[in-house]
């Protein structure tokens, strides 16, 4: 009788508990903020709750796989890469105009032929843009961004793709599809040097042959000044563009021989050149643009972008965006140096090497799912006569005997012509593939240090003309 008495009294609390919980007021949920839909600048933006900024999130993976014809058994002859990214482009409208924020982070990983590297994050881009002001790091001004240049290899022609820098600028907007724009640009990111370590005439040789002296960047004193003149209709595009480049060396009048650094001393007087050379200023001109041809097919463009550089090569290296310590143009097994400047060892002063090149290309649209593209570029490098030297032709110093043999910095042309193909199944994936040939064509011939298995040089020189090599690329790509 106890227990029964015991359940009846816990029945009896449970729903009498029941009850009284039943008579309290029910909490009120939170109203549910929907995001809202910001049509005002285009596709994918929504405005950021609880603010009148609108927001578009976008990315992209890309899936690489390269072919490098190889020249000798120790080279990686395929290569994969895979990239990642994701784009934040916020903007807000304000009194004084448009207010806008723009993040782009990339990361990559390259294995094989493409050179190894661990996953690399980076910001890309991260500027501000306000009314004509853009802050931060953007494309550069002297390239053209609208440029339809789809190819996957590198051309010779400042690549939008590539060309990114930190910079403050201002562009004047004249109307008309007319505009203009003022921008001081991080200069250390379009430098070229070339360390220039020629081997001795002869492996018994005690002193260095007379050469070119390699002129090592010292620290910026003033930013590269760009600018540039824009027209946008509805035929295409045209843009001509100018930099200034300013080029300052560290120990111009010194060399290093067996290990020793030592001064350079002037061959006619006898006396230690200068330690330091004069500062020097290097220009580029561009012209870049592209036009419509919708009777060849829906969509169809022809581009080009020309660009004469002197003491400023980094204007038509393929989008350079970072220093390059020890420049070379290479094709097969043939590596010719080249350089922004290098130190007249007669005189102790700069000599700017000048460079130019022509880059364009045709986009044709089959249907609206297939695509080929046809491009290529022309680079032509011109060095001073001080900066080349005949080797002698003794059987000590070249291994062939060729005559008429130069080294040092020679000038040279290199050829670049390609193609791909572009499936889109779906809308913003693609799937493509590219051949592209490269043909390097020194302009006499050249002897070509020969060095022991540890790199070592041993004095002697191979002579070398021209030649070239294949690239093959499959490409996977999704934009969201």
């Amino acid at each position: 009788m106890a227990s029964v008495r015991t359940l009846l009294l816990g029945c009896a609390a449970i729903i009498t508990g029941s009850a009284q919980a039943a008579d309290l007021p029910a909490k009120t949920a939170a109203p549910v903020e929907y995001v809202r839909i910001c049509s005002t600048h285009g596709d994918g933006f929504f405005y950021i709750p609880g603010t009148e900024t609108c927001l578009r999130v976008s990315g992209r993976v890309r899936a690489e796989y390269l072919y490098l014809e190889p020249f000798e058994r120790s080279q990686d002859a395929i290569g994969f890469r895979a990239r990642g990214r994701i784009n934040l482009d916020a903007r807000t409208a304000t009194a004084y105009g448009l207010l806008r924020t723009y993040i782009r982070m990339e990361m990559t990983r390259n294995t094989g032929a493409y050179e190894f590297s661990s996953t690399s994050p980076e910001i890309s881009q991260a500027f501000i843009q306000f009314g004509g002001l853009t802050a931060g790091r953007a494309v550069s001004f002297f390239t053209s961004p609208d440029l339809p240049a789809p190819n996957f290899g590198d051309l010779r022609f400042d690549d939008p793709s590539n060309a990114e820098v930190n910079l403050l600028a201002y562009t004047f907007s004249f109307g008309n599809g007319f505009s203009a724009t003022l921008s001081l640009e991080d200069g250390t990111e379009r430098r070229i040097h070339n360390e220039l370590f020629f081997p001795l005439f002869g492996a018994g040789a005690t002193s260095p042959v007379f050469a070119p002296i390699a002129s090592t960047y010292a620290g910026e004193r003033m930013p590269d000044v760009v600018g540039n003149l824009r027209y946008t209709g509805t035929w295409g595009e045209v843009q001509l563009s100018a930099a200034l480049h300013q080029i300052r060396d560290v120990s111009a009048g010194l060399a290093t021989v067996g290990g020793v650094v030592v001064p350079v001393l002037n061959p006619i007087t006898g006396l230690p050149n200068p330690t330091f050379a004069d500062t020097e200023y290097g220009f580029a001109l561009g012209a870049h643009g592209y036009v419509n041809v919708p009777a060849l097919g829906e969509g169809d463009t022809v581009w080009l972008s020309a660009a004469y550089t002197d003491g400023a090569i980094g204007y038509l290296n393929a989008g350079q965006a970072g220093a390059i310590n020890n420049g070379f143009i290479s094709a097969g097994s043939l590596a010719l140096p080249f350089t922004d400047a290098f130190v007249d060892p007669f005189t102790g002063e700069f000599k700017t090497n000048k460079a130019y090149a022509i880059a364009g290309g045709l986009n044709h649209n089959w249907s609206p799912t297939w695509q080929t593209n046809i491009f290529g570029s022309w680079m032509r490098f011109d060095a001073p006569g001080g900066a080349r030297y005949e080797v002698p032709t003794t059987a000590a110093t070249l291994a062939d005997g060729s005559a008429g043999t130069t080294t040092g910095l020679v000038d040279f042309d290199e050829y670049r012509v390609g193609a791909n193909v572009i499936w889109t199944p779906v809308k913003n994936f693609q799937i493509g593939v590219e051949a592209l040939y490269i043909r390097l064509d020194p302009r006499q011939r050249i002897a070509v240090p020969l060095t022991t298995a540890s790199g070592a040089p041993t004095g002697t020189f191979r002579s070398a003309g021209s030649e070239d090599n294949w690239e093959g690329r499959l490409r996977v790509q999704r934009d969201f």
